[in-house]
């Protein structure tokens, strides 16, 4: 038993080839290590896109709309529904916003023109949050919510879902380890339109 221990003591001791071994396996701990970088940094970029959807969708609902053709629009008046009526959906299908402007999800009577400050005051916000997006990556959706009603004196006459989506974004490692770009995913964060007057939000 005593030569055993003996034996085992002198193996633990024994530091020959330590330093081949720890070549062997420096590479591989390298690459380990600069793999937890680059996914971490992968999901920091995933985080502020997320943010960036909901400060945007913040901002769009508590300022001037940017369909503002819908935002002027009297249903009443024009659109011959009767004041005081909540809009059916068949009236306001829906618009999708763009950096090129606005246009109907169906068939529109109102005027699908875009407020273009609008729009970059949005994008601007969300280039606080996360600096690489451009007004051509994101798209914001204005969907029949059954909110407000037709001839609406105080403001527009839906209050509609706004929807403020993030597309096309990519992201680039940060080591040489995986070459090119990694497209990101769809972001998208959704809320029901306030009062779509006014310049700021927080």
């Amino acid at each position: 038993m005593m030569r055993f221990t003996s034996q085992f003591s002198t193996f633990i001791k024994d530091t020959r080839g330590s330093a081949a071994e720890f070549a062997l396996v420096l590479p591989v701990l390298i690459l380990f290590l600069l793999g937890i970088f680059d996914v971490g940094y992968y999901a920091w970029q995933i985080n502020r896109a997320e943010k960036a959807v909901q400060i945007g969708a913040r901002w769009a609902v508590a300022t001037e709309m940017v369909p503002s053709g819908l935002a002027s629009y009297s249903f009443a008046t024009s659109g011959g529904i009767e004041q005081g009526t909540i809009v059916p959906q068949s009236s306001f299908p829906g618009l999708t916003c763009t950096s090129s402007g606005c246009t109907c999800k169906g068939s529109c009577s109102f005027p699908t023109t875009a407020n273009s400050s609008a729009f970059t005051s949005i994008v601007n916000r969300m280039q606080e949050i996360k600096s690489e997006i451009q007004a051509s990556n994101v798209r914001i959706e204005y969907d029949w919510s059954g909110l407000g009603f037709s001839g609406d004196p105080n403001g527009p006459d839906v209050a509609p879902i706004v929807t403020v989506k993030l597309i096309n974004m990519q992201h680039t490692p940060i080591y040489s380890l995986f070459t090119g770009t990694i497209a990101l995913p769809e972001f998208a964060y959704s809320l029901t339109a306030e009062d779509s007057a006014g310049s700021y939000s927080n």
